[in-house]
């Protein structure tokens, strides 16, 4: 065999097991409910997580906390796709949150991955977080297409008005005003114009300084 048909061969090879090593991280469940726009749980009680998206928050009476905009829109959306239906879990590197939720890529029946159509929809914004970053460019991809088509939280965009501070180790942003932004070493700074175009590089809001 040449060269090249050793070569080939190899990557074919190299794909099979990929993909196999897929198929043996994941397994068929069914969705009992839907606790927000990214989180779901299972009728075997585990609570699962979506992997590299973050969707705004539904009110939550027991901490006294109101909705977030759009929060319950994000709700509604990822109910309409997955409440009731049996779906694909896909696991990453890592396998559980530090709340013990399961981390995955949901994908539908038909193959649609939730995770991907959530941010088609613009009902969720990426939210990068090694070492589950399988599908980190395609989400990251799609959300700038959301973006550009000014859709769910995209949608009559406001700015604070002030310049904003990201840190390149964690692709976290904070409002310059914030105490935490003070924190960001020297090296991984990095200051946007806009919310939007921390957004558009692929930042999230940090938790600690929500913008």
């Amino acid at each position: 065999m040449k060269r090249s048909g050793w070569i080939a061969a190899g990557c074919f090879i190299l794909l099979w097991l990929q993909l196999a090593e897929i198929a043996a991280a994941s397994e068929w469940v069914r969705v009992k409910w839907v606790a927000d726009g990214d989180t779901i749980l299972l009728t075997d009680g585990r609570r699962v997580r979506y992997i590299g998206i973050n969707a705004p928050e539904v009110a939550h009476a027991k901490y006294g906390q109101p909705a977030e905009p759009f929060g319950n829109k994000a709700f509604e959306a990822n109910k309409a796709l997955v409440y009731g239906k049996k779906v694909r879990l896909e696991f990453d590197r890592e396998a559980k949150d530090h709340y013990g939720r399961l981390l995955a890529y949901v994908f539908l029946g038909d193959g649609r991955c939730v995770n991907l159509e959530m941010i088609n929809a613009g009902w969720a914004y990426t939210l990068y977080k090694k070492p589950n970053d399988r599908y980190d460019r395609t989400l990251m991809e799609a959300q700038r297409r959301a973006m550009k088509a000014g859709v769910g939280i995209w949608d009559q965009w406001r700015e604070p008005g002030e310049e904003i501070i990201g840190n390149r180790h964690s692709r976290r942003f904070h409002l310059k005003r914030c105490a935490e932004s003070g924190k960001i070493h020297p090296k991984n700074r990095i200051l946007f114009a806009s919310q939007w175009e921390a957004y558009w590089h692929g930042y999230a809001p940090s938790k600690k300084c929500s913008p």
